[in-house]
């Protein structure tokens, strides 16, 4: 029996999808899994086990879907829910099943603030989908696998990171979604230990300013003994550096990781890490906070004018973006 999940974008929100690709396989007799997304996302699933082939979309889209024809699918699995699937669903005559994007609740929500959202995670949304086939979810949280090629080695870090580090993943789609540099650093300098931050290219000037602010040698013989037990902020800009399973590689030896709404903070839950997910104009009722895992949440709750969209803006439209400026980071990190 042949399925069809489709998510063609993005990183966090295919991550979301595994639970539904695990179910899918374990509980279906007899199940080929197929998963349609985009090229660029391909290397999110191409070590996932519970999928059996990538159908990737490189090409026009009659093209894609003569591909597509070809391997006869009895069930589409549509996660992604727009005018570009539903051609898909249109064109391949299997029985399909869809999710609900809720988004009407979110436009009431974003621009009257009317909450009509319900209480539930996104991926409980998803796995909603697999109700009719008689599949239930078996709350084994989100999965992320690592190629052994891509597992990073400790010592590629420096020294006074082998003995423990957290992980900042500092970057975001849209800059609503990411604090301001200046609160990145007091963000930093209240985590108190060695941070790896990650990121994209787009993101290596910023973490290098933010290098350059804790760069500095010890004063003293009691801040170089703070540096030995880890209790001091050295950063090491690993933005750029490495592609995202190397990424995920980091994140998984990290003591704990903080993240803002993006990709790498559900690459953290799925590794079961303790996040401190950090929040703007978004928030964590849109049912994509860390799933299955420990996690705490950093937020401006007085903010009245949250949340102004569902995605996100490159700067904040009221201008004074008192949604990540006015944040208290309110944790304890043994």
């Amino acid at each position: 029996m042949k399925v069809l999940v489709i998510r063609f974008s993005s990183i966090g929100d295919i991550v979301l999808t595994t639970p539904v690709v695990r179910v899918l396989k374990t509980q279906l007799n007899n199940a080929e899994v197929h998963f349609a997304t985009k090229d660029k996302f391909a290397v999110l699933l191409r070590s996932n086990p519970y999928v059996d082939k990538l159908q990737i979309l490189d090409k026009s889209l009659p093209a894609f879907i003569q591909q597509l024809r070809a391997e006869r699918y009895e069930y589409v699995i549509d996660l992604h829910n727009n005018l570009r699937t539903r051609i898909i669903k249109t064109a391949l005559w299997a029985k399909a099943f869809s999710f609900n994007k809720l988004n009407l609740e979110k436009w009431l929500w974003v621009n009257l603030k009317i909450n009509r959202l319900p209480n539930v995670h996104i991926v409980d949304r998803y796995l909603d989908t697999l109700k009719p086939l008689g599949l239930k979810p078996d709350a084994l949280g989100l999965d992320y696998f690592i190629p052994e090629k891509d597992e990073v080695p400790l010592d590629w870090l420096p020294p006074e990171f082998h003995k423990g580090y957290v992980a900042y993943a500092m970057g975001a789609q849209h800059n609503t979604k990411k604090l301001p540099l200046k609160r990145m650093i007091e963000l930093c300098d209240k985590i108190n230990k060695p941070i790896v931050l990650l990121g994209g290219k787009e993101d290596f000037e910023t973490a290098e300013a933010i290098h350059a602010f804790f760069e500095k040698p010890a004063q003293s013989e009691y801040e170089s003994g703070l540096t030995e037990l880890g209790k001091r902020t050295t950063i090491f800009n690993a933005c750029g550096k490495f592609n995202i399973n190397q990424s995920a590689s980091l994140v998984k030896q990290a003591r704990y990781v903080f993240a803002h709404d993006t990709g790498l903070m559900h690459i953290a839950a799925a590794l079961k890490k303790e996040v401190f997910s950090i929040w703007g104009n978004t928030m964590p009722e849109f049912g994509m906070y860390p799933y299955r895992t420990r996690f705490t949440v950093l937020e401006n709750k007085k903010a009245a004018c949250r949340p102004c969209s569902k995605i996100g803006y490159t700067a904040c439209p009221k201008g004074h973006f008192k949604c990540m400026n006015e944040i208290v980071f309110d944790f304890y990190l043994p």
